[in-house]
């Protein structure tokens, strides 16, 4: 017994493979008029943000973001650009399990969440057309 919990009893924190799959299972919920046009993006998942990004965002704290779109959003993509990027979409484990532990939803909402918001500056959509197609199935 440790502060009144039983260790044994207790199950670990989601790994860093179990987000992304609750990920990749989100990504196969995304709207279909959205997923066509999505191409290819790579979703990884870490544990916190790195030093730089933490210093591009203004982050008082890593705990302070829970995921990050890089790469050019559809609005300013153009067929001349030099070099053609991946899309990336940054999911940060530590920050989001505490946002889970914080406000007792489901981890699989979360997740979806934050998938769906960092897709959505793919494509250049605000915070308010994000929210309505969270909620679209």
């Amino acid at each position: 017994m440790f502060g009144g919990i039983d260790i044994m009893t207790e199950h670990p924190p989601p790994s860093l493979a179990d987000l992304e799959e609750l990920a990749l299972r989100a990504l196969d919920t995304i709207p279909r008029r959205l997923k066509r046009h999505l191409g290819p993006v790579v979703i990884r998942v870490e544990e916190f943000p790195d030093e730089e990004t933490e210093e591009t965002m203004g982050l008082d704290s890593p705990f302070d973001i829970l995921g990050l779109y890089r790469g050019v959003a559809l609005p300013h993509k153009r067929i001349s650009d030099p070099q053609p990027s991946v899309d990336m979409v940054f999911l940060y484990r530590r920050p989001i399990l505490d946002y889970w532990c914080e406000t007792g939803e489901d981890l699989t909402r979360v997740v979806r969440h934050v998938l769906i918001h960092e897709i959505g500056h793919h494509f250049g959509f605000s915070d308010e057309d994000m929210a309505r197609i969270e909620t679209e199935d």
